[in-house]
């Protein structure tokens, strides 16, 4: 049935409006056991893959300015809070607050030991070929129990490309499939392609995440994300590329997650 898009155990979680955009209330542990659950359930169905995706103050700003990315958003089937801003204002400004932030940085562990502890199998695609494959191997060497079915860098030379990745993935079929090219460009190739993945049971956008796994771009210390203050490490590490950006991002959206949250 691959058109089919009917309800799914993501939808059943409440959600709260933060900055224009709805978000789940789920911790990281309930989102990586359900992630797993349902793509096990979702196995030899031919779905429509469950869309995954999530939001910080980089996603608010670019939603609030452009309504071709917000659409984009719009289609997942549930939104995390990747941010701590987003988790202060809905204490301040929501009657139901987000009990942490789902940074996917920390989610693929909690996902990759419940895919390990019941069998569901993961697909890697995104980043250059190099850190790709080196994440792949990390995470083959971390989770020695873990199925991971295939790995793939995340550029294309034309559209052609796009869709022999696209039905390579089919062919395997990953449970889970993880998506990290960056917004909007995942978002973009998920709606795009997802009627083409009907074998794949969830897919999660995860932005810089295999960069993260294979060192070569750090996280912040614990008390600078705790503080909200990510941003800040990142600008500090690349002021040339993310500078400018923060910079002109940041004050719109904290005025949007202060002004259009409840």
């Amino acid at each position: 049935m691959s058109g089919d898009r009917r309800r799914n155990r993501f939808h059943e979680w409440r959600r709260i409006r933060i900055g224009d955009l709805p978000v789940a209330v789920a911790n990281r542990i309930e989102t990586a056991r359900v992630m797993v659950d349902e793509s096990l359930k979702r196995r030899g169905l031919w779905r429509y893959p469950a869309y995954l995706t999530s939001t910080n103050g980089e996603v608010t700003y670019r939603c609030a300015v452009n309504e071709s990315e917000r659409s984009l958003f719009l289609q997942a089937d549930a939104i995390h809070a990747d941010g701590m801003p987003h988790v202060f204002v809905s204490r301040l400004r929501c009657g139901i607050t987000l009990p942490e932030r789902v940074a996917t940085s920390d989610l693929f562990d909690d996902v990759a030991c419940e895919a390990q502890a019941k069998g569901a199998t993961m697909f890697m695609l995104g980043a250059t070929e190099l850190s790709n494959a080196t994440a792949a191997r990390l995470v083959k060497n971390r989770f020695p129990g873990l199925k991971l079915v295939g790995h793939r860098g995340g550029f294309f030379r034309n559209e052609d490309e796009e869709i022999r990745a696209c039905g390579r993935i089919a062919e395997l079929a990953p449970d889970i499939l993880w998506v990290s090219m960056g917004v909007p460009r995942e978002q973009r190739f998920i709606v795009r392609y997802r009627h083409r993945l009907t074998s794949v049971g969830v897919i999660k956008t995860s932005g810089g995440l295999f960069d993260f796994l294979t060192g070569s771009k750090q996280r912040a210390p614990v008390g600078m994300q705790d503080a909200g203050l990510e941003w800040l490490w990142r600008a500090c590490l690349e002021p040339r590329r993310l500078g400018w950006r923060y910079l002109k991002t940041n004050p719109l959206a904290l005025y949007l997650l202060l002004a259009k949250s409840g």
